[in-house]
C-alpha cells in the first residue's frame, strides 16, 4: 500500500509551493522573497536576480538591489517593472532600490484576493493528484492487481488524505490573509 506515498509527496509539494507563491506576496514590509520569482536575461540564460546581485534591506521598507555586474542593471530594472510587484525601481547607476509603501486598504484586499486565488489553485491541484490516484487504482483494480475491497479502501484512504491537505490550504490561506489585515 505503498502507492499513497507518491501522491501524498505531490500534495505536500503542493502545499510548499502554495508557501513559495504566499511569500513572494508583497506585504508592505521589505522581504527579499518577493524577488524569488523575477529572472532577467543573463547572457541568453533566464537567471534569478538572486543569482546576479546583492539583494539587502536597509530598512524595513526598502530593498537595496546592487549587481555584481554593472552591465545587468537595466536588465532588473526592467524585469521588475515587468513583474507583478507593483513598484518602481529607483537605479542611481549601482544600486536599484525598491521602496515598499504603506499598504492602503484597496492593495491590501487585492492581496487577499490574490491569496485566494493561489489557494483555489493549490486546493485544484491536491484534487486533480486525488483523481490520479483513484485513476491508478481503478486500473490496478481493472487488472485485477487488488481486490475490489482493497480499491475501495484505498479510494476512501485517497479521500480523507485529500480532505486532509484541502484543510491544510485553507489554513495557510487563513494565516496568510490574518497577516495581511494586520499590516
Amino acid at each position: 500500500m505503498s502507492d499513497y506515498k507518491e501522491f501524498t509527496d505531490k500534495m505536500e509539494k503542493t502545499c510548499d509551493f502554495l508557501v513559495e507563491s504566499f511569500n513572494a506576496v508583497r506585504a508592505g514590509r521589505a522581504n527579499a522573497a518577493v524577488l524569488d520569482r523575477i529572472t532577467i536575461d543573463y547572457y541568453g540564460t533566464e537567471t534569478p536576480i538572486q543569482q546576479v546581485a546583492t539583494i539587502s534591506t536597509p530598512d524595513p521598507r526598502t530593498l537595496a538591489i546592487q549587481p555584481w555586474d554593472g552591465s545587468v542593471l537595466k536588465s532588473i530594472e526592467k524585469a521588475i517593472q515587468a513583474s507583478e510587484l507593483g513598484i518602481n525601481p529607483q537605479n542611481d547607476g549601482r544600486v536599484i532600490r525598491l521602496v515598499f509603501p504603506q499598504l492602503t486598504e484597496e492593495r491590501r484586499k487585492d492581496l487577499i484576493k490574490q491569496v485566494k486565488k493561489y489557494g483555489e489553485e493549490a486546493k485544484v491541484a491536491v484534487r486533480n493528484i486525488r483523481r490520479d490516484a483513484i485513476d491508478k487504482f481503478k486500473k490496478q483494480q481493472k487488472a485485477s492487481e487488488i481486490t475490489e475491497d482493497d480499491y475501495k479502501n484505498m479510494e476512501k484512504d485517497m479521500q480523507k488524505k485529500t480532505d486532509d491537505y484541502i484543510k491544510k490550504v485553507d489554513e495557510l490561506c487563513a494565516k496568510k490573509e490574518k497577516e495581511l489585515s494586520e499590516i
